[in-house]
């Protein structure tokens, strides 16, 4: 993409992401529901319980990914074909936009999704699943109606 793409070109990109967002928003509401009665205690997780998790853990990942680095960034070049930045830079225009609410949220989203579950305490693996949840709550109820506005 560079600054001169026509206005078209990002809105056919747009078209693209948000249909790869809603996806993965699917999945992640349908693991999301799976571990809902799992254990969140490590020692009580057999192999199988254990892949459910680390299923869910991935299709956060990817929701992140796509929404940040793909969605929120040509949502901002539709707007400002010109505007290049951080990744923050693009999250504070974005919600300067209206798009998302807390910018400070969502970098903690994406630190989130860096950490691997499988080498932690019972301790440090309830915290990071009972964040996951909490947070892919919080994507679900904010990117769905996103998706649906026209831009």
């Amino acid at each position: 993409m560079t600054p001169k793409q026509p206005k078209s070109n990002y809105q056919d990109l747009l078209d693209k992401y948000k249909e790869q967002v809603s996806k993965a928003l699917g999945h992640l509401q349908y693991s999301r529901n799976k571990v809902a009665t799992l254990p969140v205690k490590l020692s009580d997780n057999d192999e199988e319980t254990l892949e459910t998790w680390e299923s869910f853990t991935s299709r956060f990942e990817r929701v992140v990914h796509l929404f940040l680095t793909k969605y929120i960034k040509i949502r901002v070049k539709i707007d400002d074909p010109a505007f290049d930045g951080s990744l923050r830079d693009y999250l504070n225009l974005s919600a300067k936009m209206g798009l998302i609410t807390d910018v400070d949220r969502w970098i903690a989203m994406r630190e989130l999704r860096n950490i691997q579950a499988h080498d932690y305490t019972d301790e440090i693996f309830f915290q990071f699943v009972e964040a996951l949840r909490l947070e892919s709550d919080f994507i679900l109820s904010q990117i769905e109606p996103l998706l649906k506005s026209k831009v």
